[in-house]
């Protein structure tokens, strides 16, 4: 068989969003009872079990559970039917584990997926400096110059004030310098207590309301917001974090330079990528999963890197014919 058939030919994201709208009905039972664990096994065991019936040979470079030790679908897991193509996989079956606890809205099951060695491999290093952008940013910022530079040239491209550009940073105690220099900039900001994909893709997403995010956020997440950039005509710039001296000695040891600035190509190589979400809880990005009438409904976003095209797809399901399908 040639390297060309294993590579995917047709569109996997429209099979992949199936796997996420699963882990995100499996997760919304769980919204507001305060148990995130109790969440994310839900997402896990739903996409594990759809991602099965999924036509592909499927590793799983990336996942969710290592940073969280949380359940997961573990790195190295083989996943898929075991016919070609061969692929990569980067997933996160709940971001926003606590915000599904708490009942909050903005929660989100995802998965991208790429052709097998085009992602990333952070090794140990689980956290990511990032900066995201949309269409307008692309080719504009750069991570190693100040927040206020890149605001200011974010500003200049999109032909707007700088006070009319809108920063989203995660509320941690970690970003209190990156929010003073935006607040000294005269930007806006948006803080968000989780869930760092949608931000980055919001960055991107027209009327969303928010044109930039800085700060450090997982890994997993990165990967798998550089997908949906990649989509999206958007940039995500990345330097690899490490939270200790044990982390930093780890860096060296598995040959990962914490200066290197990771871009698209780096996170996600090659020009056909993957991407699936469908809400839990409603955010700005997404409607959260719904009930009415002895059916289910979710609204999910589906992308393909190589023909560009973002797909909105609202769904209705019938859990009693889901429960007697063996995969869907």
């Amino acid at each position: 068989m040639s390297d060309e058939q294993l590579k995917p030919e047709r569109n996997l994201a429209l099979e992949l969003v199936r796997t996420t709208e699963a882990a995100a009905m499996a997760a919304a039972r769980w919204m507001g009872r305060g148990d995130k664990n109790g969440a994310d096994q839900a997402a896990v065991d739903a996409m594990r079990h759809v991602l099965g019936g999924v036509e592909m040979d499927g590793l799983v470079v990336i996942g969710e559970g290592e940073k969280d030790e949380a359940p997961m679908l573990y790195n190295g897991e083989v996943i898929g039917n075991g016919r070609p193509p061969l692929t990569d996989i980067a997933v996160d079956p709940v971001d926003g584990t606590t915000l599904t606890s708490k009942g909050q809205g903005g929660a989100i099951a995802v998965i991208a997926v790429a052709e097998r060695g085009a992602m990333f491999n952070p090794g140990s290093l689980v956290y990511m400096e990032k900066l995201a952008v949309g269409p307008s940013g692309n080719g504009v910022v750069d991570i190693r110059l100040p927040v206020e530079k890149n605001i200011r040239a974010l500003a200049k491209a999109k032909r707007c004030n700088v006070g009319d550009i809108t920063a989203v940073v995660l509320d941690r105690p970690r970003h209190e310098g990156i929010i003073d220099e935006i607040r000294d900039a005269g930007a806006r900001i948006n803080l968000i207590s989780d869930g760092d994909v949608a931000g980055a893709i919001a960055c991107a997403w027209p009327d969303s309301g928010v044109d930039i995010l800085f700060g450090i956020g997982g890994t997993p997440e990165g990967v798998i917001a550089a997908a949906a950039l990649k989509a999206m005509g958007g940039d995500l710039q990345g330097r690899l974090y490490a939270r200790n001296e044990d982390e930093v000695a780890a860096a060296a040891a598995e040959g990962l330079d914490l200066e290197q600035v990771l871009g698209l190509d780096d996170l996600v190589r090659g020009d056909d990528c993957f991407f699936a979400a469908t809400g839990i809880t409603t955010g700005d990005l997404l409607k959260g999963v719904g009930y009415a009438n002895n059916t289910v409904t979710t609204q999910s976003l589906v992308m393909r890197s190589r023909s560009g095209t973002v797909r909105m797809v609202d769904a209705i399901h019938q859990p009693e014919k889901l429960r007697s399908l063996p995969t869907d």
